[in-house]
C-alpha cells in the first residue's frame, strides 16, 4: 500500500485527485494539508507517507519550501510537483530541491497513477506533455548548434542590421519605415537570412544570431 498526503490550498483540486486515487486499491490517502506549513505539522505528528503530493503556489509555505523542509525530516521522502505552471524555472528547481516527479493538473488519472507507481519505485518522473516540450526544444537546440558550427556565412551591413530589428520584434512594415527601404525589399532580406542560416523560420533565425555572438 502506498501512503499519500495531499497539499493544495485548492478544495477542489484537492477532492478531485482524492477521487482518482481512492479508485487505486495501491493507494491510501494518508491526510491532506492546504500548504506546507500544515504538511510539516504533520509530520511532526508523526505522520510518515510514501510520497507527498503537492503544488507550488501555496499560501505560507510553497511547495519548493515545502520539498526542502521534508528532505531535512526525511532525506527518502518523495515528493511530486502536481501544478499548472510548465515553466523550465519551476521544473528545474523542483528537482534541485530534490523532487521525485513533476506533474501537470491536465494530466489524466491514468499517468497519474503510473508517475506515482514508478516514483513508489525509486524512479524520477516528468509528465509526458512536458518531456514531448523538453526534447522538442532540445532537438531544435541541436540543430541550430549544429548549423552555427557547420556554416561560415557571410552577411551583409543591412542584413546584421535588419536581423537586430527583427531581435527587437519590429515588422517588415515597422523596419521599412525605419530604414527608408520598401517592404518588399525588407521581405527579401528576411528570406536571405533564413536561407542562409538554414534556419526554419523567425524564431530560430534568432537563436542561431545569439548563439553566433551577432546580436545580444
Amino acid at each position: 500500500m502506498l501512503n499519500v498526503i495531499l497539499v493544495d490550498d485548492d478544495n477542489l483540486v484537492r477532492e478531485g485527485i482524492r477521487m482518482i486515487l481512492t479508485e487505486n486499491e495501491h493507494v491510501h490517502i494518508l491526510a491532506e494539508a492546504s500548504n506546507g506549513a500544515q504538511a510539516i505539522e504533520m509530520f511532526n505528528q508523526e505522520l510518515m507517507p510514501d510520497i507527498v503530493l503537492t503544488d507550488i503556489n501555496m499560501p505560507e509555505m510553497d511547495g519548493i519550501s515545502l520539498i526542502t523542509a521534508l528532505k531535512k525530516i526525511n532525506p527518502e521522502i518523495k515528493v511530486i510537483m502536481l501544478t499548472m505552471s510548465d515553466s523550465n524555472k519551476s521544473i528545474q528547481q523542483s528537482f534541485t530541491a530534490g523532487a521525485s516527479g513533476y506533474l501537470m493538473k491536465t494530466i489524466h488519472a491514468e499517468e497519474l497513477n503510473f508517475a506515482l507507481n514508478q516514483i513508489s519505485l525509486g524512479e524520477r518522473y516528468i509528465c509526458s506533455n512536458i518531456a514531448i516540450r523538453l526534447l522538442d526544444r532540445s532537438i531544435e537546440f541541436s540543430n541550430i548548434q549544429s548549423v552555427s558550427a557547420d556554416l561560415n556565412v557571410d552577411f551583409s551591413s543591412r542584413e546584421i542590421e535588419i536581423l537586430a530589428l527583427i531581435a527587437q520584434g519590429l515588422t517588415n512594415q515597422e523596419m521599412s519605415e525605419r530604414l527608408f527601404l520598401s517592404k518588399r525589399t525588407i521581405e527579401g532580406h528576411r528570406q536571405n537570412l533564413i536561407e542562409k542560416t538554414g534556419c526554419r523560420n523567425t524564431a530560430t533565425l534568432i537563436k542561431y544570431a545569439v548563439l553566433n555572438g551577432m546580436i545580444q
